[in-house]
């Protein structure tokens, strides 16, 4: 059986002790991940701290937190790494993402949306600033060496880019890197401008592992096979992938001529009728650019074989809503989630082992792969 063959073949231990597969670098030489990858608890368990502790993360936006005094308590990944942070707005107006557990004995300090002058854990008393600086505790008196640097909220690793917030626990690369192409290709448009829609956004909950999710967003191979509606907004045939450090573009050539962005002169894709960037962001990111704005997922993991994908809806032209490749998403993601529970089912077997890739298609697949693989190796991305 191909499946029980597959532990053993193509797989190498980590410093840890633990199997896990190897990529080989040439794709067309190279297999995929093998089928047990996809429900292993252990790999599950790994991942979490190898790969989305130490990635970027989304947060959200800056409409949240306008005015000065302004606190948003949130939880990064949550199902996942379930980390509590607390975004603050001082009243210097600078914006500081803490830990959102108190330094005595770990109680949430800040339970609400709201404005503030301090931070108070209503558990015993502990203030500090929103600034995350301690400020004072009741009956501490004769505590030796108190109060220190450690009773201040630790301050978490966050970066802007545009109006959206991102954070990691510990990042193993450079936010500047890791979003310097997405910046460099769609920066021209109005992003600034995008307002996020609640009416248009929602939770799928798929039931399979978010690599394999992951796996169904990289390559455009399926469109004609799953995707009717979208195969006739986009030209499949001048369908491509580029890769780079971090991310990777799927560039989606309209059939028609309607419905597409009109880059600047001196753009790579002027005078290209283009109908969507997608982009994937490593490891559970996608940015899709729409001549109406933005759709952002977030993948978020639940378990080996349970996932969460949130559809982040951010317009800047509602009159374009609804046409061309950034329309009927809804009807897309519902496409993507049955085909992608089907392949789970699949991968479960003893028959299933390893797969081979497309050279012309799945370059996105294998790219992800390498860089997952090498997370789970080394504690970071290599």
């Amino acid at each position: 059986m191909r499946g029980l063959e597959s532990e053993a073949r193509g797989a190498r231990l980590n410093r840890d002790g633990r199997l896990i597969p190897t990529i080989h670098p040439d794709i067309a030489q190279a297999e995929t991940l093998p089928g047990w990858f996809y429900g292993d608890t252990c790999v599950y368990q790994q991942a979490k701290e190898r790969v989305f502790a130490r990635s970027w993360q989304w947060l959200g936006d800056l409409d949240r937190l306008k005015v000065p005094g302004q606190v948003w308590p949130m939880v990064l990944l949550e199902g996942c790494l379930n980390e509590p942070l607390l975004l603050t707005r001082d009243t210097r107006d600078e914006i500081h993402l803490l830990s959102n557990a108190c330094t005595h004995r770990g109680n949430l300090v800040c339970e609400g949306e709201g404005v503030e002058q301090v931070l108070r854990c209503r558990y015993h008393g502990r203030r500090f600033g929103l600034d995350g600086r301690f400020l004072s505790m009741p009956e501490f008196e004769g505590v030796a060496g108190f109060p220190s640097p450690v009773d201040d909220l630790p301050a978490v690793p966050w970066r802007r880019w545009r109006k959206f917030l991102f954070a990691a626990v510990e990042p193993a690369f450079p936010f500047e890197e890791w979003l310097a192409e997405v910046e460099a290709r769609v920066g021209w448009l109005p992003i600034e401008q995008a307002t996020f829609d609640a009416s248009r956004s929602r939770d799928y909950l798929v039931q399979a592992n978010w690599a394999l999710y992951c796996d169904n967003y990289l390559e455009g191979f399926h469109i004609p096979y799953v995707h009717v509606g979208l195969a006739g907004a986009l030209d499949y045939g001048s369908y491509t992938t580029e890769l780079y450090r971090f991310t990777n573009l799927q560039l989606g050539v309209a059939s028609g001529g309607e419905d597409v962005f009109s880059p600047p002169p001196g753009h790579p894709d002027h005078g290209k009728a283009i109908a969507g960037y997608y982009y994937w962001l490593f490891p559970n990111l996608m940015l899709n650019f729409y001549p109406w704005g933005i759709s952002v997922n977030v993948v978020k993991p639940l378990g080996p074989e349970r996932t969460k994908v949130s559809f982040l809806t951010y317009v800047w032209d509602p009159e374009r809503l609804d046409r061309g490749a950034g329309s009927s998403l809804d009807r897309v993601e519902r496409e993507d989630e049955a085909i992608v529970e089907a392949t789970q089912t699949g991968v479960r077997s003893h028959f299933y082992g390893r797969g081979r890739y497309s050279v012309k298609r799945e370059e996105g697949v294998h790219h992800f792969h390498r860089l997952l693989v090498a997370a789970l190796g080394s504690g970071g991305t290599g």
